[in-house]
């Protein structure tokens, strides 16, 4: 289908169906068919997000599969593999967390780091279908939030727990991975001080199935990834141990945002299902945490947001959007807050005069480290959008939230469901048919 046709509504609804059930391996989502055909954490609770509309049953399914995979310590893993599906690197073999991590599960082969804490806004999304649907419905919901609700509080504790020991604010990271942003420009500092040993022999499968080398990391970028692997593998991915040899570690306040946000929707759920106090005053009190650690790490004139490398010592800026993380949390001063949303919707992001829509670019088009068609790196990616526009209507921002969500729309009306979009074009690049960008779509829909 040509980028340039547009889809009406109840059609791109249809497609956006017909894709995420087509994807659909009966108790998990594959990301994507061919370049994804596994499941990942944060792309799950989006996808589930997209299945409530259609059956709060089978969003349910998603996500007790994925927290079937939860580490006994609490960490819900990046990815959980598909049994008998391969055309992924690195995949189970690589990442051995079966044989060597001690918290893994042993029935089922996950991958050994985490992503983020998206989870509890798809619980939300479940409880909130539900609440429209029959009772046998809203009892489906129930008893996965009795059942699941302990699984859900130790994934937010061992975040702020083994992830943020010295209780900072600030959850840290030991793969790029890990922040859902892989090759963003972000890491390009932390990770030049990662020097790879010797690698075992490896053959990307990525770059087969996407042969434009534009949009993909580069082959040294990759050495870097499959060295920290490595790292962790040294010390059997032992929580206490990895910060004493993991030569990446730095503080990301895009996830600690999301933290922040995760904890006060899923402490809100516990009050109003009646859940344990202790659970609701410890999430409430994590949210608080991680808020006041993004709002720490701003920038005192502009009020964008910094990651901090823990082994460089310093504070990271660039210019992409997770600079925007306190529009997500809140607890920005308000004139500071005034300046921050300023920025976002000036001609350095979406009020750039070349963009095809006025969506948030990964990066901004006028850094140096720009590039229009390389992931994370400068394309629109609808799932950002999404979580944008989500956390806007959260906050009371209703007509900036309706923009984000009439111009996701209309650039996903083309109707392929791309990973991410060429900024000045709208060209649809990456994976086609990715699931959660379907689910997007559907939750915008709904």
């Amino acid at each position: 289908m040509p980028p340039d046709s547009s889809f009406a509504p109840t059609q791109l609804a249809a497609r956006a169906a017909y894709l995420l059930r087509g994807n659909d391996l009966g108790v998990m989502t594959t990301a994507a068919p061919l370049l994804y055909p596994h499941m990942w954490s944060w792309d799950s609770a989006f996808v589930t997000i997209g299945l409530a509309p259609l059956s709060v049953e089978r969003a349910v399914v998603e996500l007790d599969t994925l927290l079937s995979a939860q580490w006994a310590n609490g960490m819900i893993p990046h990815i959980v593999f598909a049994n008998g599906v391969d055309g992924y690197f690195p995949g189970p073999a690589r990442w051995a967390t079966s044989t060597l991590a001690a918290n893994a599960p042993k029935n089922r082969h996950t991958s050994g780091i985490t992503q983020p804490p998206v989870h509890a806004i798809a619980v939300q999304r479940i409880l909130d279908r539900a609440r429209t649907r029959g009772r046998s419905t809203r009892a489906v919901a129930g008893a996965f939030l009795d059942r699941r609700w302990p699984d859900l509080v130790r994934w937010h504790r061992w975040l702020a727990e083994a992830r943020d020991p010295d209780g900072r604010g600030r959850v840290t990271l030991y793969h790029g991975w890990e922040s859902g942003l892989d090759n963003s420009p972000r890491w390009d500092g932390a990770y030049a001080n990662v020097i790879p040993g010797v690698v075992p022999p490896y053959q990307r499968e990525d770059t087969k199935i996407n042969t434009d080398t534009t949009q993909r990391p580069s082959d040294g970028e990759y050495d870097r990834y499959m060295w920290l692997v490595e790292e962790m593998k040294s010390v059997n991915y032992d929580d206490a141990l990895l910060p004493k040899v993991m030569s990446f570690a730095v503080e990301d306040v895009f996830v600690s945002a999301i933290l922040s946000v995760a904890c006060t929707v899923l402490a809100e759920i516990g009050e109003d299902y009646k859940r344990p106090h202790a659970d609701v005053r410890d999430l409430y009190s994590w949210a608080e945490r991680f808020r006041r650690g993004v709002v720490d790490s701003t920038d005192e004139r502009t009020g964008a947001a910094r990651d901090y490398d823990l082994r460089a010592k310093k504070w990271i800026a660039t210019e992409t959007l997770a600079q925007f993380s306190p529009l997500l949390c809140g607890g920005l001063p308000h004139e500071k807050e005034r300046m921050l949303l300023r920025l976002l919707e000036g001609p350095r992001f979406c009020g750039h005069p070349d963009l095809k829509y006025a969506l948030i670019p990964s990066t901004s088009p006028v850094s140096r480290d720009f590039r229009a068609r390389e992931y994370w790196r400068g394309p629109v990616w609808p799932v950002v959008t999404w979580l944008f526009s989500w956390c806007f209507a959260r906050r009371g921002w209703a007509e900036r939230s309706a923009a984000l969500r009439r111009e996701g729309l209309r650039q996903a009306s083309d109707g392929t469901f791309a990973e991410y979009y060429e900024p000045f074009t709208g060209e649809p690049l990456g994976s086609m048919q990715q699931s959660w960008t379907a689910a997007a779509v559907l939750d915008w829909l709904g």
